[in-house]
Parts: C-alpha cells; structure tokens; sequence
C-alpha cells in the first residue's frame, strides 16, 4: 500500500503510550500533564440552547471570540475578537501553523527540551528544528542570537511561561530581549500559553507578542488545564497577516470547533466563578507541589537535581548519574509507577539522558511518597547503586 512519504516520519506518541500503560487504578501516574480529578469543575448543560447542536462559524462563537480577545487585552496583546480563531485544543494550533510554514527542510526554532508534541506535530511535516538552550530564566540569548543569524528559521516556537517540561517561566528581561531579537531578523513568533494561570508563587511575566514591534505572531492557549481537558476547547490569536490562512486551514480540517465545549466555556472565561474556580485550583496544586518537593528531598535528594516549578504542572529533573531514561519505563511499571522519560523532549534524545519530568497534579499526596519511593530504587537498580 503506498503512503504519503511524510508518514514514514510519524512517530508514536511516546506520552500518549505511557498514559495508556497506566490506566490500571493501581499505578501512580507521574506521567501526564492530567488535571486532578476532584478539581475538574462541575458543569450545568441545562441552560445550553438547542441550536448549539448545528453546524458553526469555522471562526468560532463570536461571544467566545470576544470574551478571549477582552482577556487576552488584559494581559498586554493587542488584538480585536476578529483575530481570534477557536480551535480543537492549543494541540490544533500546532497542526495548523505547521501545515501554514513548513515544508520538508523548512527550519524552525525551538527551545531545549521543548513539548515533545509540538516536536512531533513538525516533524511530521519534514522541519528541520534547530534548538536553543534553557537556562533558569529563559534561553541562552547569545546562542539565540548565533542561531537567528546562522539559520532563517519560518519561525520560533517558545513556551515561556512554565515551560513544558522544564517548567522555566521567562525573566521580563529575557521576554524583552527575545522580542528585541525575534523583532530585529523578522522571525514569526509561536507563543504557547497552556500553564499561564496555574501560578503558585509571586511574579508577573507579560506575553512576548505584546512586546513585538515588527515580527508576525500566534498566541496561543486552551481551557484544557483549567476547565475539562474533555471539552477539547482552545484557541489562537494571530496576527492579521497569519489569520486568514490560519482560518482556512481549520475549514479544511475540521470545518469548526465543538460548538457544545464552546459553549461552556462561555460560561466560565471572565466570570467571577472562573476566578474563585482558579483560585482554588492554584491553592490545591500548590500543596501537591509542596508535598512533591518535601517527596523528591526524600527519595531524590541524592540521585537529582531540580528547580522548584514557580507554576505549571511539573518537576524537572537530571540525575546527577545521567542514564537514558526510557529504559527504565519497564521496569517503573512493574512497580506501578509512571513517568515521562526526558529524552524525547529533544531533538535529538539519544544525546541528551537523565531527565524525567514528573507530574505532581494528579497523584494524590497520601500515595505520592509511596510512588517516588519506588521510582527512586528503580532508578538506583539501574545504576547499579
């Protein structure tokens, strides 16, 4: 049978394996980017009118559309409701822009490590991506700077606030200096705002594209990690260069959004039960994340280093006995614990061992010690420790 030859770059979703593996009740999954569960808000449909059962606008609601660009405004990016497009899940996004700028050998910018899905979903069509080191603040300017003038990338995809899976929120010097960058060799701007509102600790950090004077720009987010993931609702902002091929490009694809998770999220964005909502949910992530952090000094303390994650859903961490990680998935499920191995967060995994991302949203803290404790011997197990 003869395929496209872009599917002989498909890979699996590494990610999406793993969570398969771990559906039993009895595993401790660490491996996910999963919402709680008892913190998945209870939604009321009786209100919802009939006509949310027709065929849609591809643009999306338009009281939608108008709510995101009023929050979006409140952040710094300038934008109308007209350069809003609802899509799938930020996930569509990523499908989207991909179809838009890359073409096989087509060079993108990306930080290291990066969301391995946005990795996939560029691949997929033949990019060669081109990385940019992670320091505690953001990337390494100069190596940015080496890279915008070595390579013409279509664009660069960035993550700055709590950054999946290294959970890096950007410094405002670094979002000035990025923009200033980006700006100067007129390169496009993907923005990825996923964790944005799970912020646990003090410090304010406005959007790079509300910084950018010059260059085109997607800003990008979903309800997915603060509403239902299940409603599969995100959204897009772009300049008005981009919008319009962005536009056709969800027509083809998919026609429009799910008008029924439209519409409950119209119910929450801007409400003041949205805002008790976050409120909430940013007190009872931030004791999961306590509670992993007391963990990890326990069973980690000696096997890893890590940053405590100011926001976002996850621990990155590097064995100071660097190993590839992907060996031990096997072995941590024997166990009944998950993982996200950090490998496949790179370009090029096999040159970079000995990260694990773990998740601290969805284990419970009465079973998180219990977990790690294992995760922790297998790893010793490994290394022969």
């Amino acid at each position: 049978m003869a395929f496209s030859e872009r599917i002989a770059r498909l890979k699996s979703s590494l990610i999406r394996e793993i969570l398969a593996a771990a559906q039993r009740p009895e595993v401790m999954s660490f491996a996910g980017g999963l919402p709680a569960e008892p913190m998945l808000p209870k939604v009321d449909w009786a209100q919802m009118p009939a006509s949310m059962g027709q065929y849609g606008m591809s643009e999306g609601e338009p009281a939608l559309r108008e709510a995101i660009a009023a929050e979006a405004r409140a952040l710094g990016v300038p934008c109308e409701a007209s350069q809003v497009l609802i899509v799938s899940g930020s996930q569509q996004t990523l499908d989207l822009a991909a179809k838009l700028f890359i073409d096989p050998g087509t060079e993108v910018l990306l930080e290291a490590p990066t969301y391995l899905a946005a990795l996939q979903a560029f691949q997929l069509f033949g990019a060669d991506c081109i990385s940019v080191p992670q320091e505690a603040d953001g990337p390494e300017l100069a190596a940015l700077r080496e890279r915008l003038e070595k390579h013409k990338p279509a664009f660069a995809y960035l993550i700055p606030t709590f950054q999946n899976p290294s959970a890096t929120r950007y410094s405002e010097a670094k979002r000035e200096a990025v923009a200033a960058l980006l700006d100067e060799f007129g390169v496009t701007l993907i923005e990825d705002e996923p964790y944005r509102e799970l912020v646990f600790d003090e410090g304010q950090a406005t959007p790079i594209v509300s910084r950018l004077k010059q260059a085109s720009w997607i800003y990008t987010g979903t309800v997915s990690k603060t509403l239902l993931p299940g409603l599969r609702v995100g959204y897009l902002i772009a300049t008005k260069d981009l919008y319009p091929h962005l536009l056709r490009l969800k027509q083809s694809a998919d026609l429009h959004t799910n008008r029924v998770g439209q519409w409950q999220a119209l119910q929450w964005l801007g409400s003041e039960q949205y805002r008790g909502h976050l409120a909430e949910l940013r007190d009872f992530y931030r004791i999961r994340r306590d509670a992993m952090q007391s963990a990890l000094v326990e069973h980690f303390g000696d096997l890893a280093e890590w940053e405590i994650p100011q926001g976002g859903l996850f621990f990155w961490l590097t064995l100071k006995q660097p190993l590839d990680t992907r060996t031990l998935l096997d072995a941590a499920l024997a166990q009944n614990v998950a993982f996200m191995p950090g490998e496949p967060f790179f370009i090029d995994p096999d040159a970079n061992p000995g990260h694990l991302r773990l998740n601290f949203s969805h284990v419970a803290p009465e079973r998180l010690s219990e977990g790690l404790r294992r995760l922790a011997a297998v790893i010793r197990d490994a290394q022969g420790a």
